[in-house]
């Protein structure tokens, strides 16, 4: 089916003829077809059409013999005064005629072969040319006259001849050869052939430059629809053919413009809808992680709590010591929970922004020492060597609980994955415009394909030892939501022997 819809398409693009070529074709032809009429018409009609006028000439040479004047001389001779006027018609007219009286004596005569045309005459007046009726056609005739189409066997000639009576009793002899106007035809006709073909070579030259002129505005709109139907708009009318198509080409480009429009808004509205259903996608995928991590979070101290708390409603143990450790786990596990959920709720806020930050300015330097400060048994269960030599007040523009915050997750977070020489370094370094605190403790160093995650809400790069510390992986969710906020800089960087996380404060008030 597919080939049959190929091949139907192929023979479509054979069939196509350039508008260019079709105008060539059709005046060229028109041309040819111009000369063929005229030859056959001209073999055809020409003669007849001849026969007609000459007719109508011998009708007024008739009328001009009605006006001669006849005299006669002192020895009887009749005569006849030939105007200068009527030798003019005779000659433009190719006529010959002579007149005879009744007695056969010529009057007057104009042309050659004046004996032939008498002997003629005398047999018409005289009934003497038996042979008449074979080789005469009448073409017109009334009671004074007749013109006839004759062939004369003795000229070996056709003529078209009047004869007849005149008022005065006068016989006439008028003709005029056909051979002349039978080879006007055949000269007509050579020469139309040759003009034809020169017509045809110099229009055709014409006709070229022509269509080109007339066809390329119409070709580059053909290209112009061409590209549009490819989606390709950058090709524009330019053409100046001075009439309609200019107005055409116009249209043409502003359709493509409003297309590109309509388009580049269709594909940005479909780049929107795209985003919003990949969000709403994300989100719901958040959503369903949230849950179930939420859900893991909370099943391990929820099973403790109700486990201990049946085993203390049942009185497993009447030891007071084992009946406070049930309490003090319920108690631990109930904090996690609680901890937990505060934690969500200030990362909820945070990323909902209904949470404002209130940028003060406000020593970090005394908020790290009172936050060393608070965790200081922490720090002594651990037992961690903590450095933070700065002394002098380096103020900075934040929301100081917000930063507070922030300083205790990468502090609890250097404590909860200390090893090895168990050292922590607290540093504040001064730029132009910016101050920048790290927090480095010594330990294994993160995997590399674990950093891009770590600010994931419930990520754990080793749930074992944070499940250890009860850690639920919302702190650096927290920071990463808190420094976004400040439209601050935050990261982590890998050392050999441990890790640092870092973030960024503006010294000044932007």
């Amino acid at each position: 089916m597919k080939q049959k819809h190929n091949s139907a398409e192929k023979s479509r693009k054979k069939k196509f003829h350039p508008l260019r070529r079709q105008i060539e074709f059709w005046f060229i032809g028109l041309l040819l077809l111009s000369m063929v009429i005229t030859t056959v018409i001209n073999g055809l009609f020409l003669e007849h059409y001849y026969i007609s006028k000459k007719t109508d000439v011998l009708q007024e040479a008739v009328k001009n013999l009605e006006s001669l004047k006849m005299t006669t001389d002192s020895d009887g001779n009749c005569n006849a005064e030939i105007s200068d006027e009527m030798f003019k018609d005779s000659s433009e007219n190719n006529l010959t005629w002579v007149v005879i009286t009744a007695d056969g004596q010529t009057v007057c005569s104009v042309g050659s072969n004046e004996d032939l045309l008498e002997a003629r005459l005398v047999g018409y007046a005289y009934d003497l040319d038996q042979k008449k009726d074979d080789h005469a056609k009448t073409l017109q005739q009334n009671e004074n006259y007749v013109i006839q189409q004759v062939r004369d066997r003795f000229a070996g000639m056709e003529y078209v001849e009047s004869w007849g009576e005149l008022k005065n009793g006068c016989y006439f002899l008028i003709r005029t050869p056909l051979e002349s106007i039978r080879e006007s035809v055949s000269i007509s006709n050579k020469f139309y052939f040759y003009v034809g073909i020169l017509i045809i070579v110099v229009s055709g030259f014409v006709i070229w430059f022509v269509t080109k002129r007339i066809t390329r505005p119409i070709s580059e709109l053909t290209l112009l629809s061409t590209k549009m139907s490819e989606l390709d708009f950058e090709a524009k009318y330019q053409s100046h053919a001075g009439n309609e198509i200019d107005e055409l080409g116009e249209n043409f480009n502003r359709m493509s413009e409003q297309l590109e429009k309509t388009i580049s808004e269709l594909k940005s509205a479909n780049n929107e809808l795209q985003k919003d259903i990949e969000n709403k996608e994300r989100i719901d995928q958040m959503r369903q992680e949230f849950l179930n991590n939420v859900s893991h979070e909370l099943k391990t101290p929820i099973a403790l709590v109700q486990g201990y708390a049946e085993g203390l409603k049942e009185n497993i143990s009447e030891d007071p010591e084992s009946r406070e450790f049930y309490c003090d786990v319920i108690m631990d596990e109930a904090s996690k929970m609680n901890k937990l959920v505060r934690n969500l709720l200030t990362l909820n806020q945070l990323e909902s922004g209904r949470d404002e930050m209130t940028v003060e300015r406000f020593d970090i330097v005394t908020l790290i020492r009172g936050v060393l400060q608070s965790m200081d048994i922490m720090i002594q269960q651990k037992e961690a060597k903590v450095s933070f030599d700065e002394e002098k007040p380096v103020y900075v523009w934040a929301d100081e609980f917000k930063i507070e915050e922030v300083v205790t997750n990468y502090t609890s977070n250097a404590l909860n994955h200390l090893d090895g020489e168990k050292e922590i370094e607290i540093r504040v370094l001064t730029e132009e415009n910016h101050v920048k605190v790290t927090v480095f403790n010594t330990g294994t160093p993160i995997p590399e394909e674990d950093i891009p995650n770590l600010w994931n809400k419930f990520y754990k790069v080793d749930k074992a030892r944070t499940r250890e510390y009860g850690g639920s992986g919302i702190g650096l969710s927290i920071v990463k939501a808190i420094m976004e906020g400040l439209h601050q800089q935050y990261g982590v960087q890998n050392y050999d022997n441990g890790v640092e996380f870092w973030f960024t404060l503006d010294r000044k008030n932007q």
